[in-house]
């Protein structure tokens, strides 16, 4: 056997020198700038290299644009911000992908950083290459072909995906900086191509499409009546939204427009009521159980939405509870296990006031009840996630008993893990439940209770998940980004 022709030399863009700006609009410019250079590149070597072919002797790559920010001053900004400041003087840096995606991000963070230290970044390329898979993500007539099939070995010739180095570290607090570097943002460049990647394939829609508030639900009835109010908006000129996207990225800004069936659903359809200024509402059905609910979240995380809710069914556990009352979690016990990795058990998952009052504010304006006339229909208490779904079947002693001594008031399978990693991630959270059977006192889900609940509740529920939405869009965002979700050692971006 012939030995493998080692690599000469490598063949990259010439980007521009690293730069200074004081201006955060003209330094997303750059950001934007290298990366449409550096994708362009890799996009016409690879459409050359499959046609022509490679002798292997020359490695194709570019890199990521970078920001980069020092300072040397322990100078303490204003104590309400939970973001855009560092917490000690020295360099920080992060790399950055789709700068057109995430401009208004951007530009907003990096103002921040300037406003808040009076120093200056640097925009540049950075060390990191870019996978040929990410290049050509945006280029939906390029697929990359499966190992073996591009008549070259593709990772001898491009950089493909690293799963060493794309990872959760800096959210989850084990991040070890090798070279002193601090990170700037809680996910890398890769770290984000690979989840809008994974974004694209679950929901069967396009990242840009998705909005600043996200609404998971664990049940498709809520499609149908989600759908009727994107309509109505758009029947309103006054109402702020502009379009609505389905599954499949069919768009319309006509109430009156159809939209195509199609053949078949993606794991998590995933719909959005859009506005110009990205602050619409998406919502998610992320089905049933922790592993959807932590795969969705996961991904939806690196858009940096301003909040996340639950707003699903739930077995009630008190007796006092009737089918369709609504449950307000303000705590959450966590048996649903698929975070233990991540974020340790003894974690406290807080409430946030700012999520609480919204809902809470919500369920009364459409409701009609009041002050203490709201327990009537609403409960406040834990909210208990568990991973099997027929617990019912279990010996009682065990989970009765633990949802007893947790005070629990509901259980499902999907609140937990949201709230968790809406902590996790920096991303306010929040639950509403409503009551779709009471396993403990006899009343399971039957078809016929569940067809009866379905008719008179769903519309209603999401009714008051919208309204709370819509509440949280006209705060500012220093208010809803709580300091509860920072530690005390934290990334400057949100």
């Amino acid at each position: 056997m012939m030995p493998a022709t080692p690599i000469t030399q490598i063949k990259q863009p010439q980007s521009p020198a690293p730069e200074s700006f004081a201006d955060a609009s003209a330094a997303v410019a750059r950001l934007e700038e290298l990366y449409a250079q550096a994708t362009t590149f890799l996009c016409d070597e690879f459409i050359a290299s499959m046609a022509t072919g490679t002798k292997g002797t020359q490695r194709i790559r570019a890199f990521y644009p970078e920001i980069r920010f020092t300072t040397s001053s322990f100078a303490q900004v204003d104590s309400r911000l939970s973001f855009g400041h560092v917490s000690a003087p020295g360099t920080y840096a992060t790399t950055v992908t789709r700068p057109d995606l995430f401009r208004h991000y951007l530009t907003q963070q990096i103002a921040l950083l300037i406003k808040n230290h009076g120093q200056p970044v640097i925009i540049g390329a950075s060390t990191t290459p870019i996978p040929v898979h990410f290049a050509v993500g945006s280029r939906p007539d390029l697929t990359v072909p499966q190992d073996g099939a591009a008549g070259f070995t593709l990772r001898d010739v491009f950089d493909v995906p690293d799963l060493a180095t794309t990872n959760d570290d800096i959210v989850n607090g084990t991040y070890q900086s090798e070279d002193g570097i601090g990170p700037l943002s809680l996910f890398t460049a890769q770290r984000i191509d690979y989840s809008l990647a994974r974004l694209a394939h679950y929901t069967a829609t396009a990242p840009e499409h998705f909005q600043n508030h996200v609404l998971f639900t664990n049940y498709q009835f809520y499609v149908a009546e989600f759908e009727s109010y994107a309509r109505e908006q758009l029947a309103d000129p006054q109402s702020g939204y502009t379009s609505f996207v389905s599954t499949g990225n069919h768009e319309i800004s006509d109430s009156k427009a159809d939209i195509p069936a199609i053949a078949k659903l993606p794991q998590m359809p995933t719909y959005h009521l859009k506005r110009a200024d990205g602050k619409g509402i998406t919502l998610v059905n992320i089905g049933v159980g922790p592993s959807n609910a932590k795969t969705a979240t996961d991904h939806i995380a690196v858009l940096r939405p301003h909040a996340w809710m639950m707003v699903g069914h739930c077995a009630g556990l008190r007796n006092t509870q009737a089918l369709g009352d609504f449950v307000l979690a303000h705590a959450y016990l966590r048996e649903d296990h698929v975070l233990d990795d991540d974020l340790p058990v003894w974690t406290p998952i807080p409430a946030l006031a700012e999520i609480q009052i919204a809902l809470e504010q919500a369920v009364a304006e459409v409701t009609e009840f009041e002050g203490y006339d709201l327990k009537r229909i609403m409960r406040t208490g834990t909210v208990a996630t568990i991973d099997n779904r027929n617990w019912e079947l279990r010996d009682q002693s065990g989970p009765v008993q633990r949802l007893s001594q947790s005070r629990a008031i509901a259980l499902d399978m999907e609140s937990a893990t949201i709230a968790a990693n809406g902590y996790r991630f920096r991303v306010p959270y929040g639950t509403l439940l409503c009551v779709s059977d009471k396993p403990l006192h006899g009343e399971l889900k039957l078809p016929g209770m569940a067809s009866d609940f379905y008719q008179t509740q769903v519309a209603r529920h999401l009714q008051i998940g919208i309204k709370a939405m819509e509440q949280l869009r006209s705060m500012p965002l220093e208010r809803l980004h709580s300091r509860k979700l920072r530690s005390f050692d934290e990334t400057a971006f949100l």
